[in-house]
């Protein structure tokens, strides 16, 4: 019964020992409990620390049993004690971490959460993509790492079987690399959806239409991102990528390389950005491709228009109909 206090089995039968035999000394209560001297000894310092046993006034050296009335009331007193300062340490924490999430959901709410590095990212993917219900929309300009792919995949699966929509978004280069086409092909094999363009919005991800993830340097993702609920930005961002995802071609299908018109998708983007200003670098940037492919590319494009410069083959190709 008094292991119900905290007591040891020993203990509580050196306590009743003491009780039943006064004034007996350690080596006859040992006798008594079928017990060592030494574990006696360690059962009064158990006794002691619970103010169960205190020293004797009749034999000097002996330990005495406390009155189970006094002795026991006070463990029972002071364990009271213990758990009522234990439920108010625990009300304190509950309200401080309820004050810290009310918090922070304000913030939320008026700023975005801004997620640093990779890994706070991953995880909020997850758990975004865990909770998703009906879509999870994504824009993936650049070359996705494969260890950045294997993160998502086992959730992006999962979602799918619960019959949430997926559409991802990738540049054309993509195709030539083999991890990010089986990954694609793995998404169509399980019913979602892939397409690319020659460029394409920032990088993205948002889920139910109602909550999305960007980027917060869109030249360098894995800086962090920041996520988003408001419904203004939201809609602008869903808006961005279904203006990307229409003019897209379908992943399983395949580019025209030498259309009726002079021009592929892939070049008249090219000629567009170019006339705008840009330079090599920067196109290269938004196209996913290197400067020497963007030059050979502008050359093969003059070539064909018979145009000495950059501005006369802009002038032709319009001439022609091809912009």
């Amino acid at each position: 019964m008094l292991q119900a206090l905290g007591l040891s089995t020993k203990a509580a039968d050196v306590y009743q020992a003491m009780l039943d035999h006064p004034g007996h000394s350690v080596d006859r209560i040992a006798q008594v409990c079928g017990l060592a001297p030494t574990q006696v000894h360690d059962c009064l310092d158990e006794l002691g620390q619970v103010m169960l046993v205190r020293a004797s006034s009749e034999h000097p050296g002996q330990m005495r049993a406390v009155d189970p009335e006094i002795g026991l009331a006070g463990i029972v007193a002071r364990q009271e004690a213990e758990f009522a300062a234990q439920q108010a340490q625990l009300a304190a924490s509950r309200a401080a971490v309820t004050r810290m999430v009310a918090d922070r959901a304000q913030q939320h709410r008026a700023h975005g959460e801004r997620l640093l590095g990779m890994d706070a990212i991953h995880n909020r993917l997850e758990r975004l993509c865990r909770g998703a219900r009906t879509e999870i929309a994504g824009v993936q300009p650049g070359v996705q790492r494969p260890d950045d792919l294997a993160a998502g995949r086992d959730h992006d699966l999962a979602a799918l079987s619960r019959g949430v929509a997926i559409r991802s978004l990738y540049q054309d280069h993509v195709r030539r690399h083999t991890h990010i086409s089986d990954y694609a092909r793995t998404l169509l094999s399980h019913g979602g959806e892939v397409r690319t363009a020659p460029t394409i919005p920032q990088r993205m991800v948002i889920i139910d239409r109602t909550q999305a993830l960007v980027p917060t340097d869109p030249a360098d993702n894995r800086q962090g991102a920041l996520h988003v609920t408001e419904p203004g930005i939201v809609t602008a961002l869903l808006e961005l990528f279904e203006q990307g995802w229409n003019t897209a071609a379908p992943f399983g299908t395949a580019r025209v390389d030498d259309p009726q018109d002079g021009l592929t998708d892939h070049e008249r983007e090219l000629l567009r950005l170019l006339g705008t200003g840009l330079t090599d670098e920067a196109v290269g940037q938004r196209l996913g491709l290197t400067d020497r492919t963007i030059r050979r590319q502008v050359a093969s494009i003059m070539e064909r228009l018979n145009a000495s410069s950059r501005f006369e083959a802009g002038i032709k190709a319009a001439q022609r109909g091809w912009l």
